[in-house]
């Protein structure tokens, strides 16, 4: 069992650590310019995608789950009508946020309130980035699917490449062409085209069943669409509360002024490179357990559990001693910014406390995905989100300020993982 997760999880860690990194990089190379600003003009920007770009992951995940499923029944035809349908729903969304930028724009701006320097480069990031819509939302269906048919190193191959490609054109317009938080905008935007055409080439491999099971009929068939989309809604709804927790805690970020907006920023990358590690043992957990699933297979799906939890609390360890004794080191590679560096301080102890108080919340997440448990995997957010998420934090804010803010968003990952403990036993083991 341990050689099956870590054949999946691997290359997915390896993929998606390039993700913060790539970040790192982008506020680095922001972080070093004259005026803190761009710093939050990336947050700012990089919080509507969140938003925009989150809320269609549900195609990643959703793809994922079916496609495993299908994968444990041996059922490869209506594998690859998952993939048709998923692109397809993609394309149609992409089309409507190009159709819907300008009030897009209008509501973000509206909502936030970052200083009026902040929010014109955030703008500028805005109007550039939006137009990788197509090629980002596509790569989400073209990765979900791989990684349910058991393969990984394809999406790994994808996102490093896509990443590299990212990090070069940044540096490229930034360092080169003089260009500030408007080059890592262009940058992304070239770089996920690219990615999508990588991506098209490895698919071509399958020409001849792409081919034949091009069949709109079967692609488009009603119960079969309906499914689809309802068990996507309810991962939409449930990364929605996601990202809007985490566009939140920016937003709230922001009305303590630039600096402290600027603190945040940095002190979640901490949280952003956890994430994207234990995301690999998650990702491990939608490919298995949508097989386990498929195949009726309940010993087996206890049993990846199981070692899934172990995984998740041995990286948790690993990741609580690391950021202890390396904080200093990462923050000085962000930014040589002195007010910046001597606010930071006095908020550090609460990113020792992000990998054991969140990874549950992330393996039960990729367990979920897999059995296609959506509706319970929903429910679970919605009561983190609004139940214990908002109330802790007017709570806490009203006495400890920034120090609330961060309580709060961290009773609500912990919430995130007993709710969904919860459910588990009759959304999972109990329908097999």
């Amino acid at each position: 069992m341990n050689r099956k997760i870590l054949n999946i999880a691997i290359p997915n860690i390896i993929s998606n650590i390039t993700i913060p990194l790539l970040g790192i990089v982008d506020l680095a190379l922001v972080g070093h310019l004259e005026s803190k600003v761009y710093i939050g003009a990336i947050a700012i920007g990089s919080m509507i995608f969140n938003f925009i770009y989150w809320g269609f992951s549900f195609l990643r995940m959703g793809t994922s789950g079916f496609a495993a499923q299908s994968y444990g029944k041996k059922d490869f035809r209506e594998s690859f009508y998952i993939l048709y349908r998923a692109l397809f729903v993609g394309f149609i969304g992409a089309i409507f946020l190009l159709i819907v930028q300008k009030p897009i724009d209008l509501l973000s701006f509206f909502i936030l309130n970052g200083s009026d320097e902040v929010e014109f480069f955030a703008q500028q990031y805005f109007y550039i980035r939006i137009w990788a819509a197509p090629a980002t939302i596509a790569l989400y269906s073209i990765s979900g699917w791989y990684i349910g048919m058991q393969n990984a190193k394809i999406p790994m191959i994808i996102a490093i490449t896509v990443n590299l490609l990212n990090l070069g054109f940044n540096i490229l317009f930034i360092k080169v062409f003089g260009m500030k938080s408007d080059g890592v905008a262009l940058g992304t935007v070239l770089a996920q085209y690219l990615g999508l055409i990588i991506g098209l080439i490895f698919l071509s491999k399958n020409s001849k069943r792409l081919k034949k099971y091009l069949l709109f009929k079967e692609i488009l068939q009603k119960n079969a669409l309906k499914k689809f989309l309802n068990v996507n809604k309810d991962i939409f709804i449930r990364t929605i509360c996601l990202v809007f927790a985490l566009s939140f805690f920016t937003a709230k970020s922001a009305k303590y002024g630039d600096t402290l907006l600027a603190v945040n920023t940095l002190l979640l990358q901490f949280f952003m490179i956890y994430a994207h590690i234990v995301d690999g043992f998650a990702y491990a957990g939608e490919a298995l357990a949508g097989k386990y699933f498929g195949a009726r297979d309940k010993s087996n799906l206890i049993k990846l559990t199981k070692f899934l939890f172990y995984w998740g609390l041995i990286l948790s360890g690993i990741f609580s001693i690391v950021y202890y004794f390396g904080d200093n080191l990462l923050l000085k590679i962000l930014t040589n910014n002195a007010e910046v560096i001597q606010n930071i301080q006095a908020y550090l102890f609460w990113v020792y406390l992000i990998p054991v108080l969140t990874f549950g919340a992330f393996i039960w997440d990729g367990i979920f995905i897999g059995v296609t448990a959506s509706a319970s995997m929903r429910n679970a957010m919605l009561i983190s989100t609004f139940l214990i998420f908002l109330p802790s934090y007017f709570l806490l804010h009203h006495y400890y300020h920034n120090h609330g803010l961060w309580a709060a968003f961290l009773i609500f990952m912990l919430a995130r993982f007993i709710t969904l403990s919860i459910y588990a036993t009759k959304a999972i083991f109990k329908k097999i």
